[in-house]
């Protein structure tokens, strides 16, 4: 019989299912656990091995060989309380999307002031330079002021 030899193209992996863990980065995984102790103690021994803390700042110090936490090192999580809010936790996908153009400083004034100033002009109460004669609490506020409300909490118009 004549056997037919075919060419195939071979589909396996190069490495035949081995793997290369020198790729697989292993954080504070060499040495025993009572060596990794005596590590974390005594770090001036092992200076070579530096403790991988994965980005996480420590609360405390260091203190005559003590760990001290400081409380103003613990991060505090300030959580809205959302009882009786009837807003959903997400947004669909399937909600439209909302275009808007940049707010200007003119679109602010047309929103907060130009109502006010249109009515001071027909009921001519403004004076000669064109400031109002019957300031608002808003026109009678400083620059300081005015920039200190602007920053604070829920004082955004829209």
């Amino acid at each position: 019989m004549f056997h037919m030899i075919k060419r195939c193209i071979c589909t396996t992996a190069t490495s035949s299912g081995k793997h290369n863990f020198r790729k697989f980065l292993l954080y504070n995984k060499r040495g025993t656990r009572i060596f990794k102790k005596l590590r974390a103690a005594k770090p001036e021994l092992y200076p070579d091995m530096p403790i991988d803390k994965r980005g996480v700042r420590d609360t405390g110090v260091i203190h005559e060989g003590r760990y001290v936490e400081i409380p103003a090192k613990i991060p505090e999580l300030i959580v809205p309380n959302l009882e009786g809010c009837n807003f959903k936790p997400y947004v669909s996908y399937r909600a439209p999307d909302v275009i808007q153009s940049e707010f200007t400083s003119q679109d602010l004034f047309n929103a907060v002031y130009s109502q006010k100033v249109i009515d001071d002009f027909k009921e001519g109460k403004l004076s000669e330079d064109g400031s109002p004669i019957e300031p608002s609490d808003e026109e009678k506020l400083t620059p300081e002021e005015a920039w200190v409300r602007a920053r604070k909490t829920g004082s955004d118009i829209f």
